[in-house]
């Protein structure tokens, strides 16, 4: 991510947008995902300190936090016993699905997101980071 972002920023003009995926792993990590929350943790990091450093230049740097999200990883990482309560923690009391995610994003990358930066914007149901 580093080294992309590194090779990509000679070419972005102020009002460019860079997005991170995280995950609610970052602020809330289960044991059991304790390597991939660690990364995303890397990447808010990361997120938060490129924002800085790119303020000046015009170009916003954010990320977005899914919760539990329904995507061909769950089935194959669940055990079989939480796969019917997956996502059902949350305030919503259900796992979102892909498409709900994409709002985000767009908000993040479109004019409508231009004073945001810096920032990690949950899809969480509700969860809070």
């Amino acid at each position: 991510l580093l080294w992309t972002a590194r090779a990509a920023v000679p070419h972005l003009e102020a009002g460019a947008s860079i997005i991170t995926t995280a995950s609610i792993q970052a602020f809330n990590p289960s044991p059991e995902l304790i390597d991939y929350a660690m990364t995303k943790a890397a990447q808010v990091a990361f997120t938060k300190a490129l924002a800085q450093e790119l303020g000046p230049k015009g170009i916003r740097v954010n990320a977005v936090a899914p919760g539990p999200i329904w995507t061909p990883l769950i089935p194959a990482t669940e055990w079989p016993d939480k796969l019917p309560s997956f996502g059902q923690d949350t305030p919503l009391q259900r796992a979102g699905q892909p498409a709900e995610l994409a709002a985000a994003y767009v908000l993040l990358a479109s004019d409508h997101g231009s004073y945001i930066s810096g920032a990690v914007l949950p899809v969480t149901g509700g969860k809070g980071l």
